[in-house]
């Protein structure tokens, strides 16, 4: 099955942060099923974008009354829509054929509420920390945090953006036109109000310990630089440790250590992601599509930094549909862990990617151990010439359990249109 897009028009929509004057990819039967849910996400961007683009000429409660609409239809038909999709589509491995919306998940988007922030006092809060401050513990519902356009500066003596694990179902609303932007400074180094240094774990801008978080069109910065050489300067944007969570539409901009993939399911789609050292790292199990990874690298670093302890864990990174462009020399990753995994699959790749394409990290033990995969990526730096000999190079058969949104058990909790 092959589809091309060439009408640069469309392509200018569809692939916002592509840099090809075509997009195009080729897919064996495996790819049917995540193609149809690559689609479903592009529409729910565009009918998000033309929400947000009709909040700038009227209120932002507009933008927030189609949103609970879109939400209330998809939940309303969730199941019959991923019937039809399973019967027209081969299930890929791994896919686990469950159709049926998470409950929990179904219960709180049904009985959502709805809050504004605004600096200028137009809203109901003034601070992103006081809207989720005013939530109950233990919160059922879908609580929608509209954010209005401008820069919300965080500092560890002020606000400090987290989402505790008594706080899921978080929405952080932003609009396409003009995303609000989050952002900080802190580092690894820095000390706490304890006196202590925060380490990488607390150097988040915005920390998430909460299940089923959404962001929709926000910015995040961590802008704290990387000084070569220097110890303890990890500058985490976002850490995200809770599970069933969704990005869409959003930017995350730091130098080492930008965005901490934790621990959970997470899904990106239409994201921008920059940095230099291991700027995505953790132990999630997550799924990038039609993501922009952008290095600003001053000489040689990793893109990813995937820890994994056992060959067990059904957990690692999969990128898909992607762009990787920049600055300086990367690999695209290294093994933090013996038995780190990640795949990049319809991948553009510039000249900045090393010829090698992945480090063990000075641990040979590692290279018998790790799975580092790509599948039909293009672009110079997706020449395989020089790979390391323990680097995969994928058949239909291995990629096609990490292609699609099942690989995060999407069915169960993603409600795309």
């Amino acid at each position: 099955m092959s589809i091309s897009i060439s009408n640069p028009l469309l392509i200018g929509i569809l692939y916002p942060h592509s840099y090809h004057g075509k997009a195009s990819c080729t897919a064996t039967t495996y790819l049917m099923a995540s193609k149809s849910h690559f689609y479903l996400n592009t529409l729910f961007i565009l009918l998000l974008s033309i929400f947000c683009v009709k909040s700038s000429s009227s209120s932002l409660s507009d933008t927030e009354t189609d949103y609970i609409r879109w939400v209330s239809w998809n939940v309303h038909n969730h199941q019959n829509r991923a019937m039809l999709r399973a019967k027209s589509t081969i299930q890929a491995p791994g896919a686990g054929g469950k159709l049926v919306l998470d409950d929990k998940l179904r219960r709180a988007e049904m009985n959502s509420v709805r809050v504004n922030v605004s600096q200028d006092g137009a809203g109901d809060f003034k601070t992103i920390g006081d809207a989720i401050s005013s939530i109950p513990p233990n919160n059922t519902r879908r609580v929608i945090i509209a954010i209005k356009p401008g820069v919300y500066r965080i500092n560890y003596s002020r606000e400090k953006i987290f989402i505790p694990r008594t706080l899921p179902f978080l929405t952080f609303l932003g609009d396409w036109s003009e995303p609000p932007t989050i952002t900080g400074n802190d580092t690894a180094s820095v000390s706490g109000n304890d006196g202590k240094p925060l380490r990488t774990y607390q150097s988040a801008t915005v920390a998430v310990d909460a299940n089923y978080f959404v962001a929709i069109n926000m910015k995040f910065e961590n802008t704290a630089p990387h000084v070569i050489g220097t110890r303890q300067e990890q500058a985490v944007a976002v850490r995200i440790s809770g599970t069933k969570a969704a990005f869409y539409n959003c930017s995350f901009y730091g130098d080492q250590d930008t965005l901490y993939d934790h621990k959970g399911l997470h899904y990106f789609s239409n994201c921008f992601i920059q940095g230099s050292v291991d700027f995505i790292f953790g132990s999630g199990r997550s799924f990038y599509e039609n993501c922009h990874l952008n290095s600003i690298a001053k000489k040689v670093a990793s893109l990813t930094a995937r820890k994994r302890s056992n060959s067990s864990l059904a957990s690692g990174f999969s990128f898909k549909d992607s762009t990787i462009t920049g600055s300086g020399l990367i690999y695209l990753g290294r093994a933090w862990g013996d038995y780190s995994r990640v795949v990049f699959a319809y991948t553009y790749m510039d000249k900045i990617v090393l010829p090698q394409g992945w480090n063990d990290w000075g641990d040979q033990r590692r290279d018998s151990r790790v799975y580092y995969g790509e599948y039909k990526c293009s672009g110079p730096g997706a020449n395989l010439t020089g790979r390391v000999t323990w680097a995969r190079v994928l058949t239909d058969e291995e990629a096609g359990p990490f292609i699609g949104a099942y690989y995060v058990e999407g069915d169960t909790w993603l409600i795309s249109p």
